[in-house]
């Protein structure tokens, strides 16, 4: 089923994938900022250091995200490409790129 809203995602979606995929989250173990502009949107830090954890609001990570939150939903969704929304600037890294490479295998 496909998620409509950013929150969902970090609600429900990634609480679900941590579950399914916890070799990949030990082998990431890094820290994210998720910045999603627009309707429904919000900043959520999604630390992969100790099994997955999320929590609304800022905070620091070593890796930040910044998109529409339309654009997020549409990822998660597999209506966008992460590649094509970085070259397109839809999607903006900050900090450690290499991190940014590895949410491929948790999003995928």
């Amino acid at each position: 089923m496909a998620v409509t809203t950013a929150k969902e995602v970090f609600e429900t979606e990634l609480p679900n994938r941590f579950k399914a995929k916890p070799d990949i989250v030990a082998k990431i173990n890094s820290t994210y900022k998720f910045v999603l502009d627009g309707d429904a949107g919000g900043t959520w830090i999604v630390d992969l250091t100790d099994g997955g954890k999320i929590t609304a609001g800022e905070g620091t990570a070593a890796c930040t995200i910044t998109m529409k939150s339309a654009d997020f939903v549409d990822m998660i969704n597999g209506k966008l490409n992460a590649q094509m929304a970085f070259m397109s600037g839809k999607l903006k890294v900050a900090g450690d790129m290499g991190l940014a490479l590895k949410l491929q295998s948790l999003f995928g």
